[in-house]
């Protein structure tokens, strides 16, 4: 397993890191999937189409993020939370099915990398 920093905003493993990962079939932990560290949440929270789709879902933002962070069933995210109904929240997640459409939707408003990019830090 690697714990790297990943979520909808910070995606530069996916350019090399994470096909080596899959290849080698080493799993992912995200640490920090709901950009809560500095100035990483870039105005996440607010983005129109991570709204949109939570509102599509009945569901929060954050909920949204998580459940992108672990489409794939191979990647565990260990958002951190101090308040009970966030852990709840957060957990739900992974009831959310996100369409390829709606995939897509959050690839053109946070576009894969398309070259190596240096891990965000703050």
């Amino acid at each position: 397993m690697n714990q790297v920093l990943y979520h909808t905003g910070s995606r530069g493993i996916e350019f090399s890191l994470l096909p080596w990962m899959v290849e080698h079939d080493v799993a992912l932990m995200s640490y920090c999937p709901l950009a809560q560290a500095g100035s990483l949440r870039r105005g996440l929270f607010q983005n129109k189409t991570l709204q949109e789709l939570a509102a599509k879902h009945g569901v929060t933002v954050p909920e949204i993020m998580l459940a992108w962070n672990i489409r794939n069933g191979h990647t565990i995210a260990i958002p951190r939370s101090s308040k009970s109904e966030h852990t709840l929240s957060n957990a739900h997640a992974d009831s959310i099915e996100l369409t390829a459409e709606e995939l897509a939707m959050i690839d053109m408003a946070y576009p894969k990398p398309t070259h190596k990019e240096y891990l965000d830090m703050q």
